[in-house]
């Protein structure tokens, strides 16, 4: 009798998923928790394992496909003989958005890596890289060692996609005739992240009052802290002192002072949180996510540091989990490492403000009388105005301002 394989139970809040790719076809051999398929939803990748050994003889979800909890995706003859072991049609990039090459356009050549000796693997490793029919030669390890991890595998098959990317785009556009340039658009459809980034964009600016206030900050005694101890501090807990850190405590201390800032509107009640989960806007493959420091307050500087930097790293491999990106009362988005010198920041709904961080120049500003340089950066404080006043906004914009430009204070609590 078929064993049924099903959509597993979808995180809470998340109705639906879209089926991203199948690692397998029928007639392929599949072993008890390979992962046979993935599953994208509008906020995390999940992974569909095989329940027992056997062969995928049917499958009745195709890629594309929506599917709810419990839905059946394929059926498996459990115990069977393998009738056939096929090149998957698509190759995923495992946990991310985006899909390895096509067995039917193969890439015309791979990206130039390659170890003098054989290259380490890891069991995990070793098993992604036979699941995907990859050479490990071609893999660059930057494991010790030269030793080949897992997010060397999603960087080297980002490198297949790009590369096949770009040979369908030309593939799609025809050459240029004699008589003058062609124009010419490529319809694709918006991920299921991108879409859901979309409508809760939209949906923040149609049911909030969203106004921004901006302020400048002085970073010369945060600048020269770091520098002070920042080789003792990385000793000490073998993490770098950012700036990201220092904004957070700073954030705390602001919204500790003004507890409407950390609230939220639901329906015609403000629901004050005596917590305070920080977002932390990140860029990825996929998209912005935002992962969350749950109860930021109880951590100290280089625990901040620490999970911002696993943040990072999960979510250019794709591997952030829903409780990671759950919840939030405020948020901090770092556009200055992007360059941006003042942008109005959007909010994260329900939350009802925003803090956004931009690039630190040398500017000429006055100081006790006198012209002198400092590093500057802007602040922008977006709030919603049904709850949040124009005066607790400010407030909280030059509290936040004071911490920085007197670090001691976050020490201090003061």
């Amino acid at each position: 009798m078929p064993i049924e394989l099903k959509v597993p139970t979808l995180p809470e809040s998340v109705t639906d998923a879209t089926v991203l790719a199948w690692h397998k076809q029928p007639g392929d051999t599949v072993t008890r928790d390979e992962i046979l398929l993935v599953l994208e939803t509008d906020k995390v990748v999940l992974e569909a394992p095989s329940p027992v050994d056997g062969v995928l003889t049917e499958i009745r979800a195709e890629t594309g496909a929506v599917v709810t909890s419990d839905d059946l995706l394929g059926l498996i003859e459990q115990g069977s003989a393998a009738a056939k072991t096929t090149t998957p049609i698509e190759t995923p990039a495992a946990k991310t958005s985006v899909s390895a090459t096509k067995a039917s356009s193969p890439v015309a050549e791979s990206p130039p890596t390659s170890n003098d000796a054989e290259p380490v693997l890891t069991p995990a490793v070793r098993r992604l890289v036979k699941e995907l029919s990859l050479d490990p030669s071609k893999i660059r390890g930057t494991g010790k060692d030269r030793r080949i991890l897992k997010a060397d595998v999603m960087r080297y098959l980002d490198e297949l996609q790009k590369q096949q990317d770009e040979e369908d785009i030309k593939a799609m556009i025809p050459p240029a005739a004699e008589s003058g340039p062609t124009r010419n658009k490529t319809r694709v459809p918006m991920s299921r992240l991108r879409a859901r980034i979309a409508e809760r964009l939209v949906e923040a600016q149609h049911t909030a009052a969203i106004l921004t206030t901006f302020n400048e900050v002085d970073l010369s005694e945060v600048m020269a802290l770091r520098h002070r101890l920042r080789e003792r501090f990385e000793q000490e807990h073998d993490v770098k002192l950012g700036f990201m850190s220092f904004f957070v405590k700073a954030v705390i201390e602001a919204l500790r002072k003004f507890p409407v800032v950390n609230a939220s509107v639901d329906g015609t009640d403000i629901v004050y949180h005596d917590y305070f989960d920080i977002g932390i806007a990140v860029g990825s493959p996929r998209g912005l996510v935002v992962p969350i420091l749950h109860d930021a307050d109880q951590l100290g500087f280089a625990e901040i540091e620490r999970r911002i930097k696993q943040f990072a790293q999960k979510a250019k491999d794709g591997t952030l989990s829903y409780e990671e990106l759950t919840g939030g009362t405020f948020t901090i988005s770092n556009g200055g490492v992007y360059g941006s010198m003042l942008s109005t920041p959007i909010l994260n709904p329900p939350q009802s403000a925003i803090l956004g961080m931009h690039n630190i120049t040398e500017r000429p500003v006055v100081v006790d009388g006198e012209i002198v340089i400092r590093p500057m950066m802007y602040l922008a404080f977006s709030y919603d105005h049904r709850i949040i006043d124009g005066r607790e906004a400010v407030q909280t914009l030059v509290t936040v301002k004071q911490c920085l430009e007197d670090p001691a204070r976050l020490m201090l609590g003061v």
